[in-house]
């Protein structure tokens, strides 16, 4: 074997090892953020959850609409209305925090709406998971609120960091090699 070609297989070995590097560290302030983002959609989820809870044109309304499209009682649409509430919200600060600090090189560290909007609907995915395994956790398996509520965040986390990482944020082929990402 030359010289050369070990030094290429030692120099692909580097760039994988940083790739998977990389990508651990990427997830590391994925979560990290994902902890800010949690306490905020955790707090909005509860204090919104009360409110509705607490109003009563909120609880007619959701007994209306309940009994109008047969999906569930005011508690259930009372429960869905304050998780979609508490993820828009945190979805929005999730945006900021991970174009400016995990996937800071992709972005340019700029915030753009196009990449908001992408964010956002990949992040719907994260949203139904989330809502599906609330529901799940809440209603079937008749857990606490508040552990069905942390079970159903575990589980959009794996969700909005594969979308983010592999749909979001992604390397562009044609960007690829000069060093650059795309919007």
């Amino acid at each position: 074997m030359s010289r050369t070609s070990r030094y290429r297989q030692a120099r692909a070995r580097l760039a994988a090892g940083w790739h998977d590097r990389a990508l651990g560290l990427k997830a590391i302030a994925f979560a990290l953020v994902g902890v800010v983002n949690t306490a905020v959609d955790y707090s909005v989820f509860l204090l919104a959850r009360a409110a509705l809870n607490r109003s009563a044109a909120a609880l007619a309304a959701f007994s209306s609409l309940s009994s109008f499209c047969r999906c569930g009682d005011a508690a259930t649409l009372t429960l869905v209305a304050a998780n979609t509430l508490s993820w828009l919200v945190a979805v929005s600060g999730s945006y900021v925090m991970n174009s400016s600090i995990t996937f800071a090189a992709e972005s340019g560290r700029r915030l753009k709406w196009r990449a908001y909007f992408t964010f956002v609907a990949s992040g719907i995915a994260g949203w139904l998971a989330n809502t599906a395994v609330l529901l799940v956790a809440a209603e079937i398996l008749q857990l606490p609120v508040w552990l069905a509520k942390v079970i159903a965040i575990v589980a959009s986390f794996a969700v909005n960091f594969s979308l983010s990482h592999l749909v979001v944020f992604r390397v562009r082929a044609d960007s690829a090699g000069v060093g650059g990402r795309e919007d």
